[in-house]
């Protein structure tokens, strides 16, 4: 009796298995590879993730499958806040099933999910976080970008051989990592340029989302350097210009690539005439013949020229898309183990080689803002 009760138990396991597996076949899209995708559409950063954005579709547009299969994006907003961006990286991977992940825009927010992509074993490539942090220990993160060591150096020295600066002051975000890492290395490269210690004569700092800058202005005016370096997010940065102009400094004020914002010129208005800054890429001299094509694709797309951060969200899905193709897999470890052993892919923003610890060595540009538009200066090599 007892046999014939157990049979019937184990009958109706089964059978209940079977039900449960068909549906879960169903529900998982075998034929699908999903590529999570998480950046600021919202927030401070809003700008810069929606740039983005523009050139990760782009790129899922006109290469949308790989090893026959449909590549989904699945895009997750992280709000432009670091406890967002760890719950959108944990959500792409625990519910969306992602097999590799593109984000963020905002070292801090990449930074943010770190822990999360490395535990899970899901690589995250990163289309514009500079800060050094963000892959430093970690297999599972890489980027596509150059590195805050090297923007710090190439700032310093247009500072030093193109403006003739031989002081400078640092108005930083405290509460950015950007901002801060940057500073620090911008101070390092310039201290090193003068070879005087007291070339930096003032590093003053604010808060993110501050409105008044006056007293740092005020501060840095009776110090009279030949040069201010202000990173910082786009918004809080025009308007630390247009006061600095309001208090009559009419000094060089030198940022980094995430002044590349369209915002930056509409808030600073013709205060920020002259600013200068690094970035990854420029749409007045193409690198490489994928840089004609995307050209050519953005412009068709959104009737406008391409900026930076798309490039640079291009790069970051083909980067993805190449590694699984040589993986010949969508497991999360081996797409990693291909994309670590990139090497002379040619991309968007030029030729991408990961060193040992997932950054790419490439070039930089200089832009500058003129008569309200970006203008390509100079491009300066590693």
């Amino acid at each position: 009796m007892k046999s014939r009760i157990f049979a019937l138990i184990l009958s109706i396991v089964l059978v209940l298995g079977m039900f449960s597996g068909c549906s879960g076949g169903s529900s998982e899209e075998p034929d699908v590879i999903k590529i999570g995708v998480f950046e600021p559409m919202t927030g401070a950063n809003a700008s810069g993730g929606q740039m983005t954005v523009e050139g990760i579709k782009l790129a899922n547009e006109k290469y949308p499958e790989v090893l026959g299969k449909k590549i989904e994006l699945v895009i997750a907003d992280n709000k432009s806040e670091k406890v967002e961006a760890a719950n959108a990286a944990s959500k792409l991977i625990e519910k969306d099933k992602v097999v590799a992940i593109i984000g963020s825009y905002g070292s801090s927010l990449s930074m943010a999910a770190g822990d999360i992509v490395k535990n899970e074993k899901v690589p995250a490539v990163g289309c514009s976080p500079t800060n050094p942090l963000v892959t430093l220990d970690n297999d599972y993160y890489f980027r596509v970008c150059f590195i805050d060591p090297f923007q710090g150096t190439v700032m310093a020295n247009y500072a030093f051989e193109e403006l003739g600066a031989r002081t400078a002051a640092i108005i930083q975000d405290v509460q950015n990592d950007y901002s801060v890492g940057l500073s620090k290395f911008f101070v390092y490269a310039f201290t090193e340029l003068t070879g005087d210690e007291g070339s930096i004569v003032a590093t003053t700092s604010y808060n993110a989302g501050d409105q008044d800058f006056s007293a740092q202005l005020t501060n840095i005016k009776s110090l009279n350097p030949d040069v201010i370096f202000a990173p910082g997010n786009y918004g809080e940065s025009a308007l630390l210009i247009k006061q600095a102009r309001g208090l009559g400094m009419d000094l060089p004020i030198l940022g980094g690539d995430t002044w590349e914002s369209p915002d930056f010129i509409s808030i600073g208005g013709d205060a920020v005439e002259g600013a200068a800054f690094s970035s990854h890429f420029t749409s007045e001299a193409p690198v490489t013949e994928m840089s004609k094509q995307f050209l050519a694709e953005y412009k068709e797309e959104f009737g406008q020229d391409a900026n930076a951060f798309a490039a640079l969200g291009y790069d970051a899905y083909l980067v993805i898309r190449e590694a699984i193709e040589r993986a010949g897999s969508a497991d999360p470890v081996k797409i990693r183990d291909e994309i670590s052993k990139t090497a002379g892919f040619v991309g968007a923003t030029g030729n991408i080689t990961l060193d040992e610890n997932g950054d790419a060595v490439k070039s930089a540009v200089i832009n500058e803002v003129k008569d309200g538009a970006f203008i390509y200066l100079t491009t300066v090599e590693p």
